[in-house]
């Protein structure tokens, strides 16, 4: 298959790209599955070198990925990475759809894959304190969880103490509706210009929304880079933040994150930006 399909890595599961439908049923790329299989490459590019750091720490990584959806994240790493490299380790989707974990699972059996994937049907928030989980977790992945759903994630794995944290958040909403409910107010402030007007709301609140996640990062001690995730899934949301824990809490981001929280008079936000501190 792989002299077939140049671009298909060697090793890799064919059933499970039929799967993803990155390969059709007769195992064909046309033009559509090979821009597919370039976005999985790609996303699989930032997250590799996390894992094999991880890995060259302790055999038995695990990994979270939240907002699992039909784990295509999942699979994508278990069987790129995880099945060759890292058989000893563990990766366990949580999702809340019922439905779609049992869907994961009968794929996991069918592939082989049960022995190192574990699917949990939970809210992002209940995992934070379920005992389903590992108590010590290496990797935290979030792609597209809505709203307060990757600030959720933030919270797991400062609570599991994670090492490294992956997210790709849509659908910010709780920013731009506390700009919208203060925005009278805030008008006294010619800051306030920022969003003033509706559209403005809704895209600086979600440009705030991250600004306001890096911060809480790097107050923990984790070091942030926020680069661009090209081509994901067709997603207009496509902002990558990548963290990596380096040492003690830092004051000064915490101080910062404070601050810009009552500049723009968001104070009602702050225990959610400052759980976990």
């Amino acid at each position: 298959m792989t002299s077939e399909h140049p671009e298909i890595r060697p090793g890799q599961s064919i059933e499970l790209l039929k799967q993803l439908h990155i390969l059709t049923r007769d195992g064909k790329l046309n033009q559509d599955s090979r821009r597919k299989l370039k976005q999985v490459y790609h996303l699989y590019q930032f997250i590799e070198p996390l894992l094999a750091e991880a890995l060259a720490a302790r055999a038995d990584i695990q990994l979270v990925d939240h907002g699992a959806g039909k784990s295509y994240l999942g699979f994508i790493l278990y069987d790129l990475f995880f099945r060759h490299q890292a058989p000893a380790g563990r990766i366990h989707g949580i999702e809340t759809r019922e439905e779609l974990v049992m869907s994961s699972r009968r794929l996991a059996d069918k592939l082989g894959f049960s022995a190192g994937m574990r699917f949990q049907h939970l809210s992002v928030a209940d995992s934070i304190s379920s005992e389903r989980l590992p108590a010590h977790i290496d990797v935290v992945t979030a792609l597209h969880a809505c709203n307060t759903a990757t600030d959720d994630a933030i919270h797991f794995a400062l609570a599991r103490q994670a090492r490294f944290i992956v997210l790709v958040p849509c659908c910010q909403a709780e920013v731009a509706a506390a700009l919208r409910r203060n925005k009278q107010q805030a008008l006294a402030q010619p800051i306030a210009e920022l969003w003033r007007h509706p559209i403005h709301t809704r895209e600086f609140g979600s440009h705030v929304t991250n600004v306001l996640r890096c911060l809480q990062l790097e107050s923990h001690g984790y070091q942030v880079s926020v680069t661009e995730l090209v081509g994901w899934e067709h997603s207009m949301k496509n902002e990558l933040i990548i963290a990596s824990q380096k040492g003690a809490p830092r004051r000064q981001a915490a101080e910062r994150l404070r601050v810009l929280l009552e500049t723009l008079g968001l104070q009602e936000l702050a225990p959610r930006f400052f759980t976990g501190a």
